[in-house]
């Protein structure tokens, strides 16, 4: 035996448990430490679904204001114009200034596809691209969703899009579900819009028209500063939303200098377009509407280019949350609510103490064949297999991935797969035992030769995982990530510990013999 603690202090093996250690220090606890998915503990799962014809609608308003400036180049003046079930409807005097305008619409909105009748012109898009505007608001709807969830802390949660116009979304194990889902549903579609009138009612605006509302036109709802309802007649397209702004967050201001307000800034485009309605319409009021209620509508004193306010009943929380909102985007399209289920914890709770059992049992399973047909170094490869897991939980916690269900079932499997790198060196340090060479040759053959398999068989595996993760979603994720992972940790464990482990022994104690 030349065993010393100078050359234990300094051993490979040492330097991998140190490393073990460390990974439990911050696995500890495994309840804070990881994330579990909604199967585990128990969460919400919604389904919204997207109002994909009015992103179309919403398309057809953005270009309406150049439409009718051509038209008025062209000086063809139509009775009114509407978007309405993904068509823009042009009226017109006459047959004759319709068939006029179509022609003059026809090589400049070359996208639009026309048709005639009577005296209305009506506009709309391909099937084809009609198509795609409802994809792309899916799409982008998707996004918006992951950037508020983020805001909120409860990242990594898993949404995707199912059928043509829903999108799914698990919360699991989230404080704060209420504000989770008010965020979720909240379309923040933040606009600025001239004020033509200002009424305690839709009907006392409605007597001021002679009871008929322009077509350009709408009444939407408000507050006073005194918190008494008020109506505003505003103008019914607008092109300054909130897609112009850069940045948004909370402040104090006001008419206090105290009071929570919301401080906007806007991109280039967006400063332009605002400085070009602010300088022509001084005097006149501004409303800034969110979600179609009348926020505040400040009267324009001087011409403004890149910045502003939103002033309101805004108390800090609600200020802080609609900057987040503004700033994380506005729904290209509305959603609404379609389902919406309760996972109870309970389920959660069983569903990991099956899956800890099952690891356990095959764990106890492989420790009782590893030492039959191998003696002390079947135990070795135990101890390599716990390694095996620890740094496999050590790496979910790292990446901040979710463990699910299917995510422990990808852990058993790793064990089970493991064994097998394990199993390869040992029958190949059996064959140079059986030639008659050194047990420290051996075994260092035995690694050596083993280590050109395992790769191969790994990095295959490690190949498919690959594509599980890329193209599966929710729990085949889960399962792709644990089981590449668990790649990555045998071949840690195989090629560094457990040679660490033999390497150790034959150092320090005088083998001559070994029973494998």
């Amino acid at each position: 035996m030349t065993f010393s603690i100078r050359r234990v202090l300094f051993s490979e093996l040492t330097f991998w448990l140190v490393i073990c250690g460390i990974g439990l220090y911050f696995l500890y606890p495994l309840r804070k430490s990881l994330r579990f998915g909604i199967d585990l503990v128990g969460g919400t799962y919604l389904t919204l679904e997207v109002e994909v014809d009015k992103a179309v609608d919403a398309e057809l308003i953005g270009r309406l204001q150049g439409i009718e400036s051509k038209l008025k180049l062209a000086r063809k003046f139509p009775t009114s114009m509407v978007v309405e079930k993904e068509a823009i409807v042009i009226t017109f005097d006459s047959m004759q200034g319709a068939q006029e305008a179509a022609r003059v619409l026809k090589s400049r909105e070359s996208q639009l596809e026309q048709k005639v009748e009577n005296n209305i012109l009506t506009l709309r898009f391909s099937q084809q691209m009609t198509q795609r505007i409802k994809d792309e608001a899916v799409q982008s709807n998707i996004q918006v969703l992951r950037s508020r969830l983020d805001r909120l802390s409860v990242a990594d949660i898993p949404i995707a899009r199912q059928g043509e116009k829903n999108i799914i979304i698990e919360l699991p194990d989230v404080s704060d579900p209420q504000a989770a889902r008010e965020m979720i549903g909240r379309a923040a579609q933040l606009e600025f819009r001239l004020v033509d009138k200002i009424g305690p009612s839709e009907d006392d605006i409605l007597y001021d028209l002679d009871g008929e509302l322009p077509a350009d036109k709408e009444i939407l709802p408000g507050e006073s500063n005194d918190g008494r309802p008020e109506y505003y007649l505003v103008q019914k397209y607008t092109d300054i939303t909130g897609r112009l702004l850069k940045d948004a967050r909370p402040a104090f201001g006001g008419q206090t200098g105290v009071e929570p307000i919301v401080h906007f800034e806007f991109n280039e485009e967006g400063a332009e377009k605002f400085y070009e309605v602010t300088s022509k319409n001084y005097g006149r009021m501004l409303a800034i509407v969110l979600d179609r209620e009348v926020i505040s509508a400040p009267r324009i004193n001087a011409a403004i280019r890149g910045s502003g306010e939103i002033s309101g009943n805004f108390t800090a929380d609600s200020a802080k949350t609609l900057a987040l909102l503004l700033k994380s985007g506005s729904f290209v399209a509305p959603v609404t609510f379609e389902e919406e289920r309760q996972i109870g914890p309970s389920l959660g709770h069983e569903s990991i103490r099956q899956g800890l059992t099952s690891c356990l049992i095959g764990l106890g399973l492989l420790l009782v064949f590893s030492i039959f047909y191998y003696n002390l170094s079947g135990l070795f490869a135990f101890f390599a297999l716990v390694y095996n897991l620890i740094l496999i939980l050590l790496g979910i916690a790292w990446l901040r991935a979710t463990l699910t269900l299917p995510g422990i079932a990808g852990m058993v499997l790793t064990v089970g797969m493991a064994i097998d790198a394990s199993i390869l060196i040992f029958e190949r340090i059996k064959e140079e035992l059986l030639q008659g060479i050194t047990v420290r040759k051996a075994v260092q053959v035995g690694f050596s030769g083993a280590m050109k398999v395992i790769l191969d068989a790994n990095i295959t595996t490690f190949i498919v995982g690959i594509i599980l993760y890329h193209f599966g979603t929710g729990p085949i994720q889960g399962f792709a990530v644990t089981m590449m992972l668990g790649i990555i940790a045998t071949l840690i464990a195989t090629l560094f510990f457990l040679r660490s482990i033999f390497k150790f022994i034959l150092n320090n104690f005088d083998i001559q013999q070994l029973k494998i």
